[in-house]
């Protein structure tokens, strides 16, 4: 189903996969280099690790594409710059853009602080990453936030459909916050969790949130009556007893959600249903912006629901109404 209501542009065609046998084609010199940066970033996050690993990936099958595959101790400043318009070019977007030319930047200065001391090839090795023009920001979507109407439609259809783990998570989801890298630790343990007399939520337990290294930040997460009523609702239906609250059984397997199964909820679910695009993050930028809204204090939404270090980097989640921001201007 194609979605044009909130479609700015089209999108990206997807970047070609990079099989392990095509991989394995590419100059060994860039691929040892390549596995050894990748070994050495116990700073990086799992997550962030695969994503570079693929990305990186696909720089090397330019190399050897375009480039004749050189050794990567070549490659100039200008051959970079030719990689990177050829991304644009394809129509990748800003965030796509920047996380290509991290990945490469990263390996790069890995190899000027490790590599080049050591490794004589290495030794006239320049920083082609450096001085290149910035990524201008673009979108694909426009972001429209997911009204309180919407939402509580959302839960009655799923309710009605009898879709219990689905309507645990976007229960959670909308309520919380939480990204849904985090959302896949939250535990089955919650269901005995009680709110205190005098107050309005339970902390969860402690969740891995984004952050550098293995750890990342540890964060927890306020769970109103609403959450709570809807764990208890979809483990009673599990049938199976699981540590982890979002789990599926296929085949007389169970096993957690990976982080795709948000994305895919959203696209086949969710966004024919809205007649817009929804993706994950959406859900976390309408719950800050629903509390904005019954008149909470940001400062309170950055510190207890987002966990940003910074106010300002929160204020960038709102999705401000631009009628309702216009017609409040003659008051």
């Amino acid at each position: 189903m194609e979605i044009k209501n909130n479609q700015l542009r089209d999108r990206a065609k997807c970047s070609d996969i990079v099989t392990d046998e095509e991989y394995k084609s590419f100059n060994d010199e860039n691929t040892s280099i390549v596995e050894e940066f990748l070994e050495n970033s116990a700073h990086l996050s799992k997550q962030s690790i695969k994503q570079y690993e693929s990305a990186l990936r696909i720089f090397l099958k330019f190399i050897k594409d375009k480039l004749n595959d050189k050794p990567i101790f070549d490659i100039s400043k200008r051959e970079f710059l030719k990689y990177m318009t050829m991304l644009q070019n394809r129509g990748l977007s800003s965030g796509g853009l920047k996380l290509k030319k991290s990945a490469v930047s990263s390996l790069v200065n890995y190899i000027e602080t490790f590599v080049v001391e050591d490794d004589e090839k290495y030794k006239s090795f320049r920083n082609f990453t450096k001085g290149l023009p910035s990524i201008t920001a673009n979108k694909v979507y426009e972001k429209v936030k997911i009204s309180k109407e919407e939402y509580d439609k959302v839960v009655d259809k799923l309710l009605k459909e009898e879709k219990y783990m689905q309507l645990c998570w976007w229960v959670i989801a909308f309520n919380t916050g939480a990204r849904k890298g985090e959302l896949l630790q939250f535990k089955s343990e919650l269901h005995n969790y009680k709110i205190e007399e005098g107050k309005t939520s339970v902390d969860t337990h402690t969740i891995r949130g984004k952050g550098r290294g293995e750890e990342g930040k540890p964060l927890k997460y306020m769970l109103n009556k609403e959450c709570l009523e809807y764990i208890k609702l979809w483990l009673e239906n599990r049938e199976y007893e699981h540590e982890f609250l979002f789990t599926t059984k296929y085949k007389g397997v169970v096993k957690q959600i990976s982080s795709g199964w948000a994305n895919m909820f959203c696209s086949n679910t969710l966004t024919p249903y809205f007649g817009r695009r929804i993706n994950p993050h959406i859900t976390r930028a309408s719950s800050a912006t629903y509390l904005m809204e019954q008149g909470v204090d940001i400062a309170k939404i950055s510190k207890h629901v987002l966990h940003h270090e910074s106010l300002e980097v929160s204020q960038r989640y709102l999705i401000r109404d631009d009628d309702e921001d216009k017609n409040s201007i003659y008051k």
